[in-house]
């Protein structure tokens, strides 16, 4: 029980106590301070638990009026006295101390009026840190700091009462170009966010005479040191993050499942870690098994609405970010589990039967488990002679002889993968070696899609239906790589909706992509409309439907502007990384005295003046003069 006149703290601030009355204190406190306008203190009384205070002292003090009174600057040398002290003992540098030995020695008394002007005093040191934990407890315990955060103090401290003194300096470094690293990069932050498109403006742009301009925030930032070269801000720009989706799918849901009566084989590139797709024959049938997350990822669902903002999977030559999350891959990509010998993985199956003409007869769609074998499209196009194989090719040749009749094109531009090592970031570009079974994959992928297109529009399935117009070519097409680029640009934007039109570049009638929903968001949503139908659930209306398409569309738009100019930053960081390096390259078009440029090595287009004798297709020698990766743009010259 404590005595009238003891001191506590309540809510930060001293207070006497005046009585007690059953559980509860009566305590007197400083409502409103005086002022130096002569304006006396407003003082308050109120009840309250022990709980709500912390006791500073139970002796009595005077009065609430002198404890406020009271003040002597040499406390806070006679406290430093005591810091060293204790810093100075390796049996206290390390403890907690309480308030009230921190009292016995520096003073060596207890006077009750003093204890709040020095507990202010050592709370607002830079020797002494309250120790939060112990104050839940009622506690008043404090640990010392060591000289490095003391230091860090005092320096925020001056920074606080120097801002604008400091601010300025900072601003005449800036406009040199000459920074204070590391300590200058705090101030940096604002012009990194607008370089990242975060924010519409930097006020530090402005005060320091540089225009609001973002490849001009992004040169400055090099100039300065704040970034290196090799800082890719493309993906961050488009409101991406360089990190997966986070939302957990979880363990596959259990469901009645069909097995597939024979081996599928994923045929894929030989570093790839997320096949969702793979292909096989019994006989009969010819099977397309998809990675199966609509099992889990529900319309609207958390999952669904994250993967429908990102739209896709980010993949630049970083990495890939994920529209759904890493741990997906294990339990919903088609042959890891069996690669690791846990057996089967599910699915969603399209069933196809061909006719004699190469159409398909039939198209089912089934929830499947099925044994899963993983081989490389190298290893694949060795054993495409192989009885197990065989079929395959010999399918995916007809298919494309039937779609080759129905004027579908195919155009052959250079491929090229980009590989960043993550520690040094060195670049190095490879083209891509392209074999048959690419295009066996892509033939049935083709199938798939045309399938369950055609399912969807017998079903009345409202779906996400993939179009094109016909492109206009003019009859004198030139050979070569010319010519590929002639047919590029004469290609019209492919259209998704929910009306079945013909896909011209494809030759088809009906087309929908429906193999990728691991990392395509309409492939998905296209999976969660199959698989409502097939289980006689509720499907998404046309309005519905269309929603999506718009929404996914809209951010796998923005995903491939952040993966081409990603890509194309990585290429300039290779060319500054070997400035002596030529390329073969190919002319490919020519507009007034402008001649554009084909380099295969890079799939990369330039553009030279000066060129009037070169024809097209013909081959010279370039070697890159300058490089800008903040404006992405490279200079060319001829090497004779």
């Amino acid at each position: 029980m404590l005595e009238k006149n003891a001191v506590v703290i309540y809510k930060n601030q001293v207070a006497v106590v005046c009585g007690s009355e059953n559980d509860k204190y009566l305590i007197k406190y400083c409502s409103v301070p005086a002022t130096s306008t002569g304006k006396k203190a407003v003082y308050s009384e109120q009840k309250v638990r022990e709980k709500d205070f912390i006791v500073l002292t139970q002796n009595p003090c005077s009065s609430l009026e002198k404890i406020l009174e009271y003040k002597d600057e040499n406390i806070k040398n006679q406290l430093l006295e005591t810091y060293e002290l204790l810093i100075s003992d390796d049996s206290t540098a390390n403890e907690l101390i309480s308030f009230d030995d921190i009292i016995d020695l520096t003073f060596g008394n207890d006077d009750s009026d003093k204890k709040w002007f020095i507990y202010q005093c050592v709370v607002s040191s830079y020797e002494f840190c309250l120790d939060s934990d112990s104050l839940k407890n009622g506690q008043l315990l404090f640990k010392l700091r060591n000289q490095s955060e003391i230091d860090e103090l005092k320096q925020k401290d001056y920074e606080k009462s120097h801002a604008d003194e400091i601010k300025k300096a900072f601003i005449q470094r800036l406009k040199q170009k000459k920074l204070d690293l590391p300590s200058d990069s705090k101030f940096m932050g604002e012009v990194e966010a607008f370089a990242l498109c975060k924010t519409d403006k930097s006020k530090i742009l402005s005060e320091a005479g540089f225009s609001q301009n973002i490849e001009k925030a992004h040169k400055l930032l090099i100039d300065t040191g704040i970034w290196d070269f090799t800082k890719n801000p493309h993906p961050t720009r488009f409101g991406f993050s360089f990190d997966s989706a986070r939302e957990q799918l979880g363990s596959m849901p259990q469901e009645e499942r069909e097995k597939v009566p024979c081996v599928c084989y994923a045929i894929d590139a030989s570093d790839s870690v997320d096949p969702d797709d793979a292909i096989g024959f019994d006989g009969k049938y010819f099977w397309v098994c998809i990675a199966d997350p609509a099992s889990s990822v529900l319309p609207d669902s958390t999952i669904d609405t994250v993967a429908r903002g990102r739209g896709t999977t980010l993949y630049i030559p970083e990495g890939a970010s994920r529209m759904l999350c890493e741990s997906s891959l294990e339990e919903y990509a088609l042959g890891l589990k069996e690669r690791s010998g846990n057996g089967f993985s599910n699915a969603l199956a399209f069933r196809l039967e061909m006719d004699e003409d190469c159409q398909i007869a039939d198209c089912e769609i089934k929830k499947v488990s099925v044994q899963v074998k993983m081989i490389s499209y190298k290893e694949a196009e060795e054993q495409k002679e192989n009885g197990e194989l065989k079929p395959f090719f010999e399918l995916a040749r007809r298919n494309l002889e039937r779609r080759n009749k129905n004027n579908a094109i195919t155009i052959r531009m250079p491929e090229v993968r980009i590989k960043v090592c993550k520690e040094t970031k060195k670049v190095s570009i490879v083209t891509e070696e392209r074999f048959e079974s690419n295009d066996v994959i892509q033939e049935f992928m083709l199938l798939a899609g045309e399938g369950a297109a055609k399912f969807a529009f017998k079903n009345k399935i409202p779906f996400p239906y993939v179009s094109q117009e016909s492109p206009v070519f003019p009859k004198d097409l030139p050979d070569g790589w010319a010519g590929e680029f002639a047919r590029v640009k004469c290609m019209r934007k492919r259209s998704v909706g929910i009306t079945p039109a013909p896909h011209s570049g494809l030759g088809l009638s009906f087309y929908s992509q429906v193999t990728s929903p691991l990392r395509r968001y309409s492939d998905l949503v296209a999976h969660q409309q199959l698989r409502a139908y097939i289980n006689n659930q509720r499907l998404l209306d046309k309005d519905e439907m269309l929603e999506r398409i718009a929404a996914g569309d809209a951010a796998s738009l923005a995903a491939r502007k952040a993966s081409r100019l990603s890509d194309t930053h990585w290429k300039l960081v290779y060319l500054l990384q070997n400035p002596e390096k030529t390329f073969e390259a190919f002319c490919i078009d020519k507009k007034g005295s402008d001649t554009i440029f084909l380099i295969p090595e890079l799939d990369m287009q330039t553009v030279l003046k000066g060129c009037g004798e070169t024809k097209l297709n013909d081959k010279v020698v370039l070697k890159a003069l300058s490089v800008d990766v903040t404006t992405q743009n490279v200079d060319f010259t001829k090497v004779e």
